[in-house]
């Protein structure tokens, strides 16, 4: 069993930077693609931005710009920075990676980011 676990949530004043982590809790495991998803309360799941094994990235329109999704050189950590973050960017976020036929979730993370 793999479990993703998230860091680097918080909160934040508008125009301020976060970074969130999401880390592979098994050794071994090697992350080549990856997701990143946000939700709002009452809203549905939103897909933000995604790296594949080539180490090419795509983002929604809404953060071009300003995230930026990476991964650390052993493939065990992806990361997504935030910089210039909006109160719009305020949601639960989210990593997904697809290991081994079966899709992963991490447990999310809050941020929180004030006008």
């Amino acid at each position: 069993q793999v479990q993703l676990v998230e860091s680097g949530g918080g909160s934040v004043q508008a125009g301020g930077s976060l970074r969130l982590s999401c880390a592979a809790s098994r050794y071994g495991v090697s992350i080549n693609h990856a997701a990143w998803y946000r939700q709002v309360p009452g809203k549905q799941r939103e897909w933000v931005a995604q790296i594949i094994a080539s180490g090419a990235a795509d983002y929604t329109d809404s953060v071009k710009g300003r995230f930026s999704v990476s991964r650390d050189k052993n493939f065990r950590t992806v990361y997504l920075q935030m910089n210039n973050l909006t109160p719009e960017d305020t949601a639960v976020y989210y990593c997904k990676v697809p290991l081994g036929g079966r899709e992963y979730w991490g447990q999310g993370t809050q941020v929180i980011v004030g006008s």
